[in-house]
Order: structure tokens, then sequence, then C-alpha cells
């Protein structure tokens, strides 16, 4: 396994996604983490992550002691790399030129670049440069602004790179991990079947004899939980599928239909209970704890009811990007709480189970396959908890759910209808609370403006705006004003992440 080191940067889960890519399975744990706490896991090699600090800040983040001197390989990424280089005898300073974004990296050699031919774009994303090595080390690449943007010592496998290799920007990068990975000597043995083997293992030491409450969606993250769950603990599992209010059109009954044969499935209409909990609240992470606390407090009620049969957990489908994105303890900024993570509240009655905390959302869909889940649900788009309440900008009303219901459903039937749904990761359609002036049928109109997005991504960590032809974007702005008497203005949001989230909320 390989053991990397965050220090706070918002991508260090795509480094342990890359190498599970790779077949080589990855933990990630806390930059701080104990060489004591290391040993355990018996690594073969150590990856420093990134991070928003500077390695001469007072209090700036380190490993622990001894932690450098393990006799293992060790890569340092960004800040990793500065860290790792001033540990060695080098000094970092602040850059006179900062680098965001892509460059060209030029004289790259050494271990890292082996089978690496033509030019090699990298992504870069940082303030600080290392300014001077010990002689020991060698320089392995450069860009026009940072001389120094790699470097080596052969005889005690240390390497470090200023460029991100783990975003999708940096093409190479997988192949330099790869490369990485030889000279680690590491197994590539980590496999679908392998990780569901695991699960069910944990799931049955975890639970024992007790109930499990699951909150199902509908979509494949939960969907599949309900069947791995199904086949770990079979009868002691009861799932429960809550209308918040807040979904699709025509939503619930697809999703009943769809878990219908799971056996105990229970359909709970919480439509009011969620939209007063709502009602005058505009600011994002408010509404999402909001979302978060009434779905804890509808399986509660459940839960009591179940009481006598021994409900003790309460399972869910988190995944590694909604842990990062909540910042879950890594020392990363907060970008916005989910509701299955940043949103429950503290007097929580259940154990929470989260057979997926560690799994990216490809990981989850190659279970799922190997678990028969319908190829219908299992590549379906994904849609956040709080549902249709984060797309609402601004105060959520049940006037507001219905146009954005209505909008959408003709965004993601179009998508369907022109062959373009299964070429995009995610779609959504977003209500503003700007209103602006038209006219139809020679009347004037003051009237709703949407925005439609959809994107493109391998792991939703990063995203690319989809490019879809400028004449379907024609004709389902045409379907929506003329469908929708609330909405008069349609735009399409060209904004990748980052920049933006994949939601505006």
């Amino acid at each position: 396994m390989i053991v990397i080191l965050d220090f706070g940067s918002q991508f260090t889960r795509l480094i342990a996604r890359r190498f599970r890519e790779l077949h080589a399975f990855s933990v990630i744990l806390p930059g701080n983490a104990s060489l004591e706490e290391i040993n355990k896991l018996e690594p073969h090699g150590i990856v420093l992550s990134g991070g928003p600090s500077s390695v001469y800040d007072a209090g700036a983040p380190r490993p622990a002691d001894g932690v450098l001197e393990m006799p293992l390989p060790i890569l340092g990424i960004c800040y990793g790399m500065n860290y790792l280089a001033q540990h060695l005898g080098g000094t970092v300073e602040a850059s006179p030129v900062r680098e965001y974004g892509k460059s060209i990296l030029t004289n790259y050699s050494g271990q890292l670049f082996e089978g690496i031919a033509g030019e090699v774009v990298a992504w870069m994303s940082h303030g600080d440069t290392v300014k001077n090595l010990p002689a020991e080390l060698t320089v392995t690449c450069a860009t026009s602004d940072t001389p120094i943007a790699g470097f080596e010592d052969y005889k005690t496998e240390r390497y470090g790179i200023q460029f991100h290799p783990e975003v999708v920007h940096t093409p190479q990068g997988i192949k330099l991990l790869e490369n990485f990975l030889s000279i680690c000597q590491a197994p590539r043995d980590w496999r679908a079947e392998t990780i569901i083997e695991d699960l069910i293992a944990d799931i049955r030491a975890k639970v024992g004899a007790d109930r499990v409450l699951l909150a199902v969606s509908g979509g494949v993250d939960s969907s599949t939980l309900a069947l791995l769950l199904a086949k770990a603990i079979g009868d002691q599992l009861t799932a429960v599928f809550v209308d918040h209010g807040l979904l699709r059109l025509n939503e619930r009954d697809e999703v009943e239909k769809a878990l219908r044969p799971l056996g105990d499935l229970r359909v709970v209409d919480a439509r009011d209970q969620f939209l007063e909990a709502l009602a005058g609240v505009a600011e994002p992470e408010a509404k999402r704890k909001i979302v978060g606390r009434e779905f804890i407090r509808v399986f509660e009620a459940q839960a009591r009811d179940l009481a006598a049969d021994g409900v003790k957990w309460l399972a869910q489908g988190t995944l590694y990007p909604d842990v990062i994105e909540s910042a879950g303890g890594t020392g990363a900024a907060n970008i916005k709480s989910h509701h299955n993570v940043g949103g429950l509240p503290d007097d929580l009655e259940f154990k929470l189970l989260e057979p997926f905390r560690l799994l990216f959302k490809d990981e989850v869909r190659e279970v799922a396959k190997l678990l028969g889940l319908p190829e219908a649900i299992r590549m379906r788009h994904p849609f956040p908890g709080p549902g249709l309440s984060i797309r609402v900008l601004g105060e959520v009303t049940p006037e507001k759910v219905d146009i954005l219901q209505r909008v959408d459903a003709i965004f993601i039937q179009a998508l369907r209808e022109y062959g373009l749904y299964d070429g995009v990761s995610q779609a959504l359609a977003v209500l503003t609370p700007v209103q602006s002036v038209g006219v139809m049928g020679d009347f004037r109109t003051y009237s709703y403006l949407v925005a439609l997005r959809a994107v493109t991504t391998s792991d939703f960590m990063t995203a690319d705006w989809a490019r879809l032809p400028l004449e379907f974007l024609e004709v389902v702005a045409q379907r929506i004003v003329n469908s929708v008497p609330e909405v008069n203005r349609v735009v399409y949001d060209i904004t990748s992440k980052p920049p933006a989230t994949i939601e505006w909320e």
C-alpha cells in the first residue's frame, strides 16, 4: 500500500484515486500521523500532499519526527515537495511569479519521467518555489517560471515535483505515478472483487446481530449500498426512502418501483416537514444542514418503530468527494457541507455505517456492476442529497421547486432524446432569483432566469463544462420558455471546476 500524508490539499483524494486506478491500494492519513501509526500499515511508499501553507510559516504543518527518515521511497507534491526540499537542506521562498494553471515542463529526466516523451503539460498551483538544493539532489524538470520544478535523490529514493500529477490537467501524470509505484515495488491487486469481499467482512464485523436502517435515494450510491448490505446482513436491513419534496419530477414513483424488490422498503412522505423547515432560509450552508437534520429526524422516528428489533445503525452512501468537500478532518478548507457529512446533528441517536466512505464514484459503479445493479441506475447522473433545495438559489418555496422540476425534466429528457445523456457526467438546471424582462406574444413578461449546467469528469473532484451542441441548447431553451411560463430566459454555465463547484450551492 501507499500512505498519503494529507497537508490540506483539495486534491489529496485524487492522489489516492489515481493509485487505485493503477490497482495499488492507498490510504490517506493526517499530515502529522505518527511514525508508529504509519509503520502499522507496512507501506511500500509515502506521498506528501500539497496544501495551502508555506513551509517557512510559523506553525506550518510537518510530518512527525522520523517519518522522512523511513527507508522507503518518498514523493513530495507541491507543498510536499517544498517541505521535503527544505528538510533535505534546500531553501524555499515566495516565488516572484506565481504559477496557476497549465505549464510546459522542460529538461525533464530521472526515474519519475521514465518512459515519458514529447511535450509534457503539467498543472501548477503554487506561490512558493525551491530556490536552492543541496548537491546530492538532482533537478529533474523546470518551467519557464520555475527553474526547480522537480528533483530526486536516486540513492535515498526521495522525489519532489512542484506540479500536480493527480489532476487530469496533467495528462501524463498517471504515468509518473505509475513510475513511483514501480520504484516502491507496490502490489497492484486492488480490484472491485476485493473491495466487495473486504466491505462485506467489515460490515458483518461491525454490525453483528444489530439491525441497520438505510437511507436510499434511488441513485447509484445508495442503491449499490442496499445491494451490498442485503448481501452482507440479509433481513437485518430496513431501507427507508424519504420523499422530502425536493426530488425531480416523478422521481418518487420511479425510485419506489426500482427499490421495491429489496424487500423491507418503507416510503415516507415528509414533504411538508422539509419545506416548512426550509421556509425563509436562503443561505446555502444553512439549507444543507437543515436537510441533513430533517433526514435524521425522519430516520429516528422510523427507528423508534423498529426499536424492539434492535436498530442501532444508520447506513449512508457517503463517498470520498463528500468527505473532502466537507473538510472531513484533513485540514483542507471547507468548500461546502454535504447533508450526510457536515449536516448531521450532534445528538445523532445512531451509530453511522458508511462502507463507501473511502471509495470514489467510479469504484462504486464497478462494485454495482458486480452486484447486478441495473444499468439505468448504475450509470445515472449524481443527484445531491439536499435535492432541489440547493438548485433553487435563495429561499425555497413549493412554487419554485415546481418550476425547477419542470425545467429539469425538459433538460434531462432532451439529453436522452439527442443521445447526449451518457456523454456527460452530470447535468442540472438551476433556478436563479433573477427575473428579467421579456416579450412573448406581443406582451411584456417579467419572469425567472434559469441556468443549465452539464459537466464531464472522471472523478467529480475536477470537472470541465460539457461542449453541448449549440443547436441542442437552442432547442432546450425554446422548449423551456414555451412550456414553463414562469421562465423567459435560459443561460448555459461554461465554468469548470475549479474555480467553480459542479452545483451552484
